[in-house]
């Protein structure tokens, strides 16, 4: 019986496997199909900045293709990045909390014990969800899609080597490049990256155990949430820093200095201003050489794993784009001007492989925006008012100036604050670390910056995105209506207190 089992399971196997192949070359030969004629416009790449453009050209009426390699849409963001890593923040903080905060909370919970595999699962079953969502969004909006790796052969044909074997050509009027970008290497290539012991983000969302000690290359904030995910599981977690700060580019150094102190108190350990040297391993441990960053003091860390996480490039690898005249900076990105043109006319780039923040939300405006010029002549991103946060607890979000970009350029600002210890949902909540606080100008009232450190920061910065996007004054968020008992109401005395004075503080 478990033989003839055994052969039904290999005979299912092999239909698939020949369905799916039909089905790829069902869709290449579709694509190529003289009746259908060239595509409209062809996005490389299925990431968040690839699939949104792809649908947005398809719903404005454009015959439209995307390529994707890895096999399954969303990007790096939705397999290995921002999708599966909130994933383990979130289940690490119920674990933590019901670790230790529960108690406090009149609830009394015995023998906790961490299940890794069931969490990894759990992480697994929410990406392979929504990348099968994607491929619905595709066929509703009547997407084509190919799992293929795209090289150009010229600025209108397309080469794609297919996934399941063999390859194709497709002709196009318009093309959008939106390959994202890849894990940079250790500068000067003296740390290797293993994904065993010597890990990427990639190798930090699945490691099968959790490290007794983890160090963390780069106080950005990638390093900043997987070191917080694996020091709630139980590793000693240790962030090196070359610069003087945490948080990366764009965080208020106020709130910045705050968030250390927060972190530390959860056991986090940071070497700030420190340069790492090298790594060895040796024993089953990795051996990290450190010094100063200016020069002098070297020391040595020992770790069971070590996460480099100095950030991340532009990927551009066998596209062919030197044959066309694309054309890169010195940085790898793709050059392109205020409506996403490349140096080629009817190529397009938008997301992690050209300017600006590596963020999945800004690539999705850029790719509505691109489709938009292709199919309407006019489309447009406010680069002033893309947010950023960080999912640690407390979370960490911001749009707009910092004040220490507005004080070097010399702008006349106040400032407004509400700690969340004042508020009443907070304090109910037992969740009152943090605060909000407002940036505007001196004159006209104006926000220009809204910085947030605190629980659901990462929800409420919408409404300051909202405000720099319009233009708002403090005065016109302190007289819109919040409801009562609200974190948001921490949001609306901070306004208060720019421009005013707060009620409860």
């Amino acid at each position: 019986m478990l033989t003839v089992q055994r052969a039904a399971q290999r005979n299912a196997a092999r239909r698939i496997r020949e369905a799916t192949l039909q089905a790829a070359r069902w869709q290449a030969t579709r694509a190529m199909s003289s009746e259908s004629g060239p595509y409209d416009a062809v996005v490389i790449g299925g990431g968040p900045g690839g699939y949104v453009a792809a649908i947005k050209a398809a719903q404005h009426g454009l015959k439209t293709l995307c390529i994707e390699k890895r096999g399954s849409l969303g990007g790096t963001c939705l397999n290995v990045g921002c999708i599966p890593s909130k994933a383990m923040l979130n289940n690490s903080h119920i674990y933590h909390q019901t670790q230790h905060d529960l108690k406090r909370r009149g609830i009394d919970v015995s023998d906790v014990k961490l299940n890794l595999p069931q969490m990894l699962k759990a992480k697994a079953d929410s990406v392979t969800g929504l990348t099968k969502g994607i491929e619905v969004l595709f066929k509703q909006n009547k997407v084509d899609y190919i799992k293929g790796t795209a090289s150009f052969v010229s600025p209108t044909r397309i080469a794609i080597q297919l996934n399941e074997g063999g390859e194709t050509e497709v002709e196009t009027k318009n093309v959008i490049i939106a390959t994202g970008s890849e894990v940079s290497p250790f500068p000067g290539g003296a740390i290797e990256i293993d994904e065993d012991q010597i890990v990427s983000s990639t190798g930090a969302l699945d490691l099968q155990n959790v490290p007794e000690k983890l160090v963390v290359i780069g106080g950005g904030i990638i390093g900043l949430e997987m070191g917080s995910v694996w020091s709630r599981l139980g590793a000693q977690v240790t962030v090196v820093e070359f610069l003087g700060g945490i948080g990366g580019a764009g965080i208020d150094e106020e709130i910045a200095k705050q968030f250390q102190r927060s972190l530390q108190k959860q056991g986090l350990k940071f070497q700030l201003n420190t340069k790492v040297i090298s790594a060895e391993k040796k024993d089953g441990k990795v051996y990290l050489k450190t010094e100063s960053a200016k020069g002098g003091k070297e020391d040595t860390l020992e770790a069971d794993v070590v996460l480099v996480a100095v950030g991340r490039r532009p990927y551009t690898k066998g596209l062919n784009l030197e044959k066309i005249g694309v054309e890169l900076d010195n940085r790898g990105r793709i050059i392109i001007d205020d409506q996403f043109n490349t140096t080629v006319q009817n190529i397009k780039c938008i997301g992690d492989v050209t300017f600006g923040p590596m963020l999945a939300h800004k690539a999705e405006e850029e790719g509505v925006a691109a489709a938009e010029y292709i199919s309407k002549g006019h489309g447009h991103v406010n680069y002033q008012a893309i947010p950023s946060v960080v999912y640690t607890h407390p979370e960490v979000a911001w749009v707009g100036k910092t004040e220490q970009e507005l004080k070097a350029a010399g702008v006349k600002y106040k400032v407004g604050k509400f700690p969340f210890a004042a508020n009443s949902r907070a304090k109910t909540n037992l969740d009152t670390e943090g605060q909000v606080k407002f940036l505007t100008e001196a004159e006209t009232d104006r926000i220009l910056g809204v910085h947030i450190i605190g629980p659901n920061a990462g929800e409420m910065i919408a409404e300051g995105v909202l405000a720099v996007e319009y233009g708002a004054s403090s005065e016109d968020i302190a007289r819109t209506c919040h409801a009562h008992p609200t974190l948001s109401e921490a949001f609306k005395e901070a306004a208060m207190a720019a421009y005013d004075k707060p009620i409860h503080f």
